[in-house]
């Protein structure tokens, strides 16, 4: 053999080198795109071999001129990019040390794919946002490709600026293995090229500890915790906030943070809505506080004390959307505020703000006054079927809903300016609801 002709010191100096740095490596998982704000962005990926950890990039794909990289030797990926410059296309490209040069001082072809990303724009102007939300999608089965593809298909000419998944991502326990084949496999494209915002559920509960910030949610996301993304810092990746354009974003862990009045979350969340001055808020999370679906709002505590312990507080803040997932049916309210109790006690006369079907084209969009006032009214939506709507009947009989559907689907939440235009789109591409809110 070759190795046995060689000199005894080059063999014991090649035995100190890792396997791992010897071999051929591949990207299995990512990239994928973390924390994005209007002048930074973390980009993830997994490699099979350690390697180092660097994005080029630059404003054109033959122009990928910066470098920004992570120390060390890994197989896990986490490297930030600053000092961009908001609402800018950047093309990038993930790998391990740059290639030397040529001799005449070109750089070599790149052999990594290519891609590209756009940042937020400037907090507080307006700009149209698309959203794409996703709640309780990662079943790995025909229906989650059937709802991926239809929405894909639906925003072939305006694709998404972010996205959020509302929990109960990759089934059935949120393991590394089912988010590698309920998420990672299943929207490829879209982790690479649009911003992931998560919520925790009880599924990805199974395997992680929002206590301890452990387990695989909270080691393959990268959230922001010290408000580098807008908002208040909560201190923990179980619970956010980030602003895009003139929205504030907020994510809750109804899961398993504690949800009393007087606990670390409420605290923050106070803080963080008085904090805000954005125009429009949106706030997401698994449990929902009104749903008939294949779970029950009136019988199970988690969302209970959301309804009676947070979203009172949500709407003094001014929020105007709920958005909700656990419950694999879609479930659509009124214009509503004030109604904590159970299904039985919902007053049409006091807690709807504003009836009818918040439809241009039906009884009429929902209208609120401009600014964050307290108790205006927000529309609570369940969008729990990105994955699979109930197989068997469910009541579908919540009081505060104007609509209940139990189909399979995804929703696309527009916003431009003062008019929020909200859509559910079925497994099919059939647009089954749609609603708009105004403000004035």
């Amino acid at each position: 053999m070759i190795l046995a002709r060689l000199p005894s010191f080059l063999l014991a100096a090649l035995a100190l080198v890792p396997a791992a740095l010897s071999a051929a490596t591949a990207v299995v998982r990512g990239p994928y795109l973390q924390s994005a704000t209007p002048t930074s962005l973390v980009i993830r990926w997994r490699t099979d071999n350690a390697d180092a950890s660097y994005v080029r990039h630059g404003l054109a794909k033959d122009q990928l001129t910066l470098t920004a990289k992570a120390e060390g030797i890994t197989t896990e990926h986490v490297v930030q990019l600053n000092g961009l410059t908001p609402g800018t296309q950047y093309f990038y490209s993930v790998g391990g040390a740059p290639e030397k040069p040529n001799a005449d001082g070109d750089d070599k072809p790149l052999k990594s794919p290519i891609y590209a990303f756009t940042t937020p724009p400037p907090v507080g102007p307006a700009k149209a946002t698309r959203v794409w939300v996703l709640g309780d999608p990662g079943t790995k089965n025909a229906a989650q490709l059937a709802v991926r593809d239809a929405y894909t298909k639906f925003a072939a000419n305006r694709p998404a600026d972010l996205w959020l998944m509302l929990g109960d991502n990759a089934y059935p326990d949120g393991t590394d293995y089912d988010y590698q084949k309920a998420v990672f496999e299943i929207y490829p494209e879209t982790l690479r090229t649009i911003p992931l915002w998560p919520a925790l559920g009880n599924h990805d509960g199974h395997s992680a500890n929002s206590d301890t910030q452990s387990g695989p949610y909270y080691d393959m996301f990268t959230l922001p915790t010290r408000g580098q993304a807008g908002g208040v810092p909560s201190g923990t990746e179980a619970y956010y906030a980030f602003d895009y354009a003139n929205i504030h974003f907020i994510c809750l862990d109804s899961h398993h943070t504690e949800r009393t009045p007087d606990g670390a979350m409420m605290q923050w969340l106070k803080a963080d809505l008085a904090a805000t001055t954005r125009e429009w808020i949106v706030a997401f999370f698994h449990h929902p506080t009104y749903t008939k679906g294949t779970h029950d709002s009136d019988r199970e505590r988690q969302l209970i004390e959301m309804r009676q312990n947070f979203l009172p507080v949500l709407e003094a803040g001014g929020v105007d959307l709920v958005l909700t997932g656990h419950s694999h049916v879609y479930e659509r309210s009124f214009l509503l505020d004030g109604h904590y109790g159970q299904n039985e006690t919902f007053d049409a006369t006091a807690h709807v703000k504003q009836p009818g079907d918040g439809r241009a084209d039906g009884t009429g969009v929902y209208r609120k006054p401009r600014g964050r006032v307290a108790h205006a009214g927000e529309v609570s939506v369940v969008t729990g079927s990105a994955g699979h709507a109930s197989n068997k009947p469910v009541p579908l009989n919540q009081r505060a809903m104007w609509i209940s559907l139990n189909e399979a689907g995804s929703t696309i939440l527009d916003i431009d300016g003062l008019k929020l235009d909200f859509t559910f789109l079925n497994e099919k591409g059939e647009k089954r609801d749609w609603f708009t809110i105004e403000k004035q």
